[in-house]
């Protein structure tokens, strides 16, 4: 399970509305990755539209953002055109990228086990270290605290 100071796991996965995203190829690039459940449920979709509106501010800090869940890229089309998402969502199918980040995990939910991504999300400096690590988000003002984290650093850089 990767960590702060951590070189972050590189990775190749396919992306909403075709083509394909390399972390290896952003660096020189601050780069935010989250991890959600699930496509157009309550959760995933309030964090989903917080960090599309939240976009640009995230680019004027000098950071790219991607979230990642184990949906199709066909499943992240028709959730990226339901609600107008600008974020690129990524497709890890396999969930070999999520074990790699350590956020597939057993979930009790019920009393009832199965495995499931636990939201989490990654800030990766422009050497593609990993500089911050929010594990078990709770949506409401993360998408701020993440902006702040990243502005914070691109103060720092600058």
């Amino acid at each position: 399970m990767p960590d702060v100071s951590d070189i972050a796991p590189d990775f190749t996965l396919p992306r909403d509305g075709g083509g394909e995203v390399t972390l290896s190829d952003l660096r020189g690039d601050t780069v935010v990755l989250f991890f959600y459940p699930r496509d157009d449920t309550p959760g995933c979709t309030k964090e989903s539209i917080g960090f599309s509106e939240q976009l640009q501010s995230f680019a004027d800090a000098g950071a790219q953002v991607f979230g990642i869940s184990r949906d199709s890229v066909a499943k992240h089309d028709k959730f990226v055109a339901k609600h107008n998402l600008t974020t690129p969502l990524l497709s890890d199918e396999g969930s070999s990228v999520c074990e790699d980040y350590g956020v597939w995990v057993e979930k009790n939910m019920y009393g009832r086990k199965s495995m499931g991504i636990e939201r989490s999300t990654f800030l990766i400096n422009a050497e593609g270290k990993i500089v911050h690590v929010w594990r078990k988000v709770k949506v409401p003002g993360h998408v701020d605290e993440v902006l702040e984290v990243t502005r914070n650093l691109a103060a720092i850089i600058s």
